[in-house]
């Protein structure tokens, strides 16, 4: 009965097994839901892979444009530095580093070939580098064929060229394209993501009505929905990854920026240095030859001047040539002092006498419209100094202040006692000191003036009227005995220079080129001297110089001959040598000589001493060239009358 009435209720068109078929139909939509949710976990899965994959290609090109620049600037600074010293290693190693970012741009270019914008760019980046790498090459070229003056300007020069300009805008206009791009890219991961999401819903809403048919397709679903979570969680977390990424970026960059300032610094610093021990190294070998060059010159002037008979316009010839002779030397002298190369004599100085006493050579030295005070309260107080020196940087910031103030004005000059703290003035170490300073009523200097007073041969004097040694004698004097300078100047108000010497507690010395005992006349003549000197012309000059004083030279051009010309001698009362020659210093051959004559006496003459310090010329005395006839008889009647 019941059979029949579930007959009779069923249509005729529906089959007997129509739950199976419904069964099957419910299955299929199932199936059809459960698809539809793994697709669209997978798309939203290859999706969110591809931006990722995408934005890190992103990331990895800003890091790598960066570090093209980078490379680049490191380059160019290691070009600076070869450029400046001449060191081969410095040429090599830019080439490398040039090298090295040519690899990279390649690379670039590899990584954008996806991108004809990036790729046109990149196609321009790629000619500017050529383009500064030729920039570069002529410079390094320069630098290898020993001209290192016109490299410099070269390299100073090509700071502001096309190509460099145009290499940073490429540089900057691909990093930010590439920003841009990210920001898209990002966008799009958004968008498919919430694509999905959307789809995903109505999915779940077509698994709601089916979820009648059973806990198997109630699992499927479920596990679609935890899949489709953990999509969007991981693309959460990529999105804060990459935030961090960028934040990392920022301070990654900001540290390279200053990283890059402080090196930069530090470069600059160190080619001033290198610069200024060049320059000084070639100046101290310049004044030993110019020296050798007066002592002849000033030699063969004092042997003429002794002949009889000499013209009246002879001898004002004579007289016109050894002025500028003693010119030369003078100018000698200051190329000596800022090369420290100047052989000194220390002694303790008393500053207000030191001042009292040039007082006269100022007067004549500056003019009668030239109005000088004096004043101070270092009285009492002493400074270790050379006093030629010391006097000579005083007057060159007298005669700097007289250009200053066009031959009219009030220059004070002061000596103060002050007690400074450790780091109060430049190197100054913290104690006791006097100050000199010299202050004038000129018309100042600017600030970029100021910067650059010290360095040699810099002058604001017309040509010809100054040689750019002064200020740079005077800050190698003053370090040389431990102190500091400073200078204070305003367009329109004037310079006041300071000097900085520590005090020196010790009393009082006798004063430099205070008069000898005078030689007896018998002392100075007849002597048997043995003359060591490499250099021909200046051999035979002193050989002849000691003829004329009466006495008995015997010459020797090389050093390592001495020993086999002083066994030749009969008797030898003394040996005048060179300090500095080739193979053989002055001190070493005296060392051997004295070997097997201890009772020696020596007498060195110099021009420029070089590496050789106090010690290795020992206790024997030193005439500097140039010297003048009176010169030589003093020294050699005192050195070898002991």
């Amino acid at each position: 009965m019941k059979a029949a009435a579930r007959r009779r209720f069923r249509p005729d068109w529906l089959p007997e097994d129509w739950r199976g078929w419904v069964l099957a139909l419910i299955l299929v939509l199932g199936i059809g839901v459960t698809v539809g949710l793994v697709t669209t976990v997978l798309d939203s899965n290859a999706a969110r892979d591809r931006a990722i994959e995408r934005r890190s290609h992103s990331f990895e090109v800003m890091i790598l444009a960066r570090s093209l620049g980078e490379n680049l600037a490191q380059a160019e600074a290691s070009l600076g530095r070869y450029v400046i010293s001449g060191d081969r290693q410095l040429g090599v190693r830019f080439a490398g580093e040039w090298y090295a970012a040519g690899r990279q741009l390649d690379m670039l270019g590899r990584m954008m070939r996806d991108n004809a914008l990036q790729r046109a760019r990149i196609a321009a980046l790629e000619r500017a580098y050529a383009d500064r790498g030729r920039e570069l090459s002529v410079i390094a070229a320069g630098a290898g064929e020993r001209s290192p003056d016109r490299a410099i300007a070269a390299f100073y020069d090509a700071r502001d060229s096309v190509a460099l300009r145009r290499i940073d805008d490429l540089l900057g206009q691909t990093m930010e394209a590439e920003r841009l791009l990210l920001d898209a890219r990002s966008i799009e991961l958004d968008a498919s993501v919430a694509r999905s999401n959307r789809l995903a819903g109505g999915l779940l809403l077509l698994g709601i009505a089916l979820l009648g048919i059973g806990l198997f397709f109630g699992w499927h679903l479920v596990r679609a929905i935890a899949e489709r979570r953990a999509a969007a969680d991981e693309a959460d977390a990529e999105r804060a990854r990459a935030a961090s990424l960028e934040t990392a970026v920022a301070a990654a960059t900001e540290s390279l920026r200053a990283e890059q300032a402080e090196r930069e610094a530090a470069e600059a610093q160190l080619s001033q240095a290198q610069k200024m021990e060049a320059i000084g190294q070639l100046t101290g070998g310049i004044a030993h030859d110019f020296n050798n060059m007066l002592a002849v010159v000033i030699g063969g002037i004092e042997l003429a001047r002794r002949q009889p008979a000499i013209d009246e316009r002879v001898a004002r010839h004579l007289d016109h040539a050894t002025e500028g002779a003693q010119r030369a030397a003078a100018l000698t002298r200051q190329l000596l002092a800022f090369a420290r190369a100047e052989p000194v004599a220390p002694e303790a100085i008393d500053p207000p006498a030191l001042i009292a006493g040039m007082t006269p050579l100022l007067d004549r030295t500056l003019g009668d419209a030239m109005r000088i005070e004096v004043a101070g309260d270092a009285r009492g107080w002493r400074v270790w100094a050379d006093r030629h020196q010391l006097e000579n940087a005083i007057l060159n910031l007298a005669v700097n202040a007289r250009d200053a103030m066009e031959g009219r004005g009030t220059l004070t000059i002061a000596a103060r006692a002050m007690t400074l703290t450790a780091g109060q003035v430049g190197a100054c170490g913290a104690g006791d000191h006097v100050v000199f300073v010299v202050t004038d009523t000129g018309h100042g200097m600017t600030p970029d003036i100021q910067a650059r007073v010290f360095e040699p041969f810099f002058t604001t004097k017309p040509v010809g009227r100054g040689t750019g040694l002064g200020l740079s004698q005077v800050f190698g004097t003053v370090r040389r005995f431990g102190g500091e300078i400073g200078i204070e100047s305003a367009p329109g108000r004037g310079t006041s220079v300071s000097l900085y010497l520590p005090r020196h507690h010790a009393a009082a010395e006798a004063p430099a080129g205070a008069p000898d005992a005078p030689v007896a006349e018998a002392a100075t003549t007849g002597r048997d001297i043995l003359v060591v000197e490499d250099d021909p012309r200046v051999l035979r000059s002193v050989v002849a110089a000691l003829g004329e004083l009466g006495h008995r030279p015997v010459s020797c051009d090389d050093p390592a001959q001495a020993a086999d010309t002083l066994g030749g001698m009969a008797n030898v009362d003394l040996v005048l040598s060179d300090v500095l020659m080739p193979g053989v210093t002055g001190p070493e051959m005296v060392t051997s000589l004295r070997a097997h004559r201890p009772d020696l006496r020596v007498l060195f003459m110099t021009g420029f001493a070089g590496d050789i310090d106090d010690d290795a010329l020992g206790r024997d005395p030193v005439i500097r060239k140039p010297f003048t006839l009176a010169a030589l008889g003093d020294a050699v009647a005192s050195a070898a009358g002991g």
